[in-house]
């Protein structure tokens, strides 16, 4: 059973800065793809950043964001820079083993989830 611990969301004031963990014992962590999704309310899941080889972002974080990992300790980050109220969301990692690169930014390739956590910027 793969499990994903997400941790680090909360409510931060527009410009702040903010990291999200996501920590996934129990598995050989490198084999796996790990991506970052979010979802605003009424809003479909949208990709936000990936890293396989090296990072993928969203146009809309790029620049702001940087996805990192630490294989040692099975845990991927999202530091978030800047944040603006059109962040807010439940922010969910994903990781899969067999993710192909053209389909990276596909929430249909990931078959593990987290529980998400919540992000609010206020204005």
């Amino acid at each position: 059973q793969v499990h994903l611990e997400e941790s680090g969301g909360g409510l931060v004031q527009a410009g702040d800065s903010l990291r999200l963990s996501c920590a996934v014992p129990g598995v050989t962590f490198n084999r796996y793809t790990v991506a970052w999704f979010r979802q605003a309310p009424g809003k479909e899941r949208e990709f936000v950043a990936a890293f396989k080889w090296r990072p993928y972002y969203a146009d809309s974080v790029k620049d702001r964001f940087t996805i990192s990992r630490d294989n040692a300790k099975n845990t991927a980050y999202l530091q978030m820079n800047s944040l603006k109220p059109e962040d807010t969301a439940v922010y969910y990692c994903a990781i899969s083993s067999t993710v192909i690169l053209s389909q990276i930014r596909a929430h249909e390739s990931y078959g593990y989830w987290g529980q998400g956590t919540q992000v609010t910027v206020s204005s």
